[in-house]
């Protein structure tokens, strides 16, 4: 015979995957346990059945053993937060347990914005680079990650310090995603890799598709019209340092131009993602097309010449040191400074999955008579407004043009 008395109302919570179960909390008299250990048996199968081991592969064609949906992630670079709040608007940070310190430096208006609406990201703890050698693995596993989030840049650099094999020693998976060396390819994939394991898969198909749709809306037209390509420059950083000049090869960048109805100057010379271009390359080159990307870089660079493109920016402080920039080696007499058709864009859009905006930017620049109603300020802010928690700001380009921005 077994006696229930009703105590208070509690919850039990299951430490193996950390789901609450709700249940009255009683004091049970009996003669055997065996209701007991059935309810415990119970709860505990009910958590391991929302817990599941998949196995994923990842951009670096890895497959990896994780334990889904994570709960717990580290940000190998803190610019993963351009897509995590995609997935997760509502609470972008939730889960994050560290990142690296890279998006104060890099995007300081993107930071200053997210910590004025989540404020509780300030607390998170900062890493340093897998690449540079100052990750810290017994802080990294103190916080106990289900998975670290990685850079497909930084896993030679990962390999080579031990990193994988000392977090996999410790059960932490590493999973490379992509979105700055071929991203066109990638970034799709990526944002499915952490939408399945963050279980927002829904979220991850619905922004595929809006960038699918205003990509569509460029590539459409440039193969219907098949326009003539104007030569284009990307100078990548620009102003950044006193060397002239970093840009892109046939990726990146280098992808964006091709898309969007240009011809790179840098494609038969870099043949990588990222390379230089020396002055005379460019003089013989001839670009008819110069684009700058650009940033607040003052972290790195206090009081440099690079161009301040970004949310927020102070344009008309962005035209002038976009103009002064065409006054180096490099740009002597080609034909981009003669007709002023130079321009600055917002320098992550080569590192985020917003690049189909920057795309649209460069089609109009590059053919304005074929994009006239295509408005890529207009789709800055739908993205903002449909996926992301901040409220749009423009300033992400300039032009040396009458009458553009």
């Amino acid at each position: 015979m077994i006696n229930l008395i009703i105590a208070r109302k509690g919850a039990f919570r299951c430490r193996i995957c950390g789901v609450s179960l709700p249940l009255l909390a009683i004091t049970i008299i009996m003669k055997r346990h065996l209701l007991f250990t059935a309810f415990i048996t119970f709860a505990l199968l009910s958590c391991a059945a929302q817990a599941k081991d998949v196995v994923v592969t990842d951009v670096a064609g890895r497959q990896v053993h994780i334990d889904t949906p994570i709960k717990r992630m580290i940000l190998g670079e803190g610019r993963q937060i351009y897509l995590l709040s995609v997935l997760q608007p509502e609470t972008p940070f939730e889960g994050v347990v560290g990142w690296r310190e890279d998006l104060a430096q890099a995007d300081p208006e993107t930071y200053d914005a997210y910590a004025a609406r989540f404020p509780e990201l300030k607390k998170i703890p900062t890493f340093g680079g897998f690449k540079d050698g100052t990750f810290d693995v017994e802080q990294a596993a103190s916080l106990k990650p289900d998975v670290v989030f990685m850079n497909i840049e930084a896993k030679t650099a990962t390999e080579d310090a031990g990193y994988e094999a000392k977090l996999a020693a410790l059960g932490i998976p590493i999973v490379y995603v992509d979105f700055r060396e071929d991203p066109i390819k990638d970034t799709p994939a990526s944002i499915r890799l952490m939408g399945r394991l963050l279980d927002k898969e829904d979220k991850a198909e619905r922004f595929i598709d809006f960038s699918n749709q205003q990509m569509a809306r460029v590539t459409d037209v440039i193969e219907k019209a098949r326009p003539e390509r104007p030569r284009v420059f990307i100078d990548r950083a620009g102003g950044y340092s006193d060397d002239c000049c970093m840009s892109f090869g046939p990726h990146n960048f280098g992808d964006y131009v091709r898309i969007a109805g240009g011809q790179n100057i840098a494609d038969d010379i870099i043949p990588t993602t990222f390379g230089t271009l020396n002055p005379e390359q460019i003089i013989a080159s001839n670009p008819e097309q110069v684009v700058v990307t650009g940033g607040d870089w003052e972290a790195y660079v206090p009081g440099g010449a690079w161009v301040g493109v970004g949310p927020g920016a102070d344009t008309a402080q962005a035209r002038r040191k976009l103009e002064a920039l065409t006054h180096r080696t490099a740009m002597t007499g080609i034909d981009a400074v003669r007709q002023d058709q130079v321009h600055a864009i917002w320098h992550q859009f080569y590192n985020s999955p917003y690049y189909f905006v920057a795309i649209q930017q460069l089609a109009k620049w590059f053919h304005p008579e074929l994009f006239e109603d295509l408005d890529p300020d207009a789709t800055m802010r739908e993205l903002h407004e449909r996926f992301l928690p901040l409220t749009y700001q423009p300033g992400y380009w300039v032009s040396l043009e009458a009458g553009h921005e």
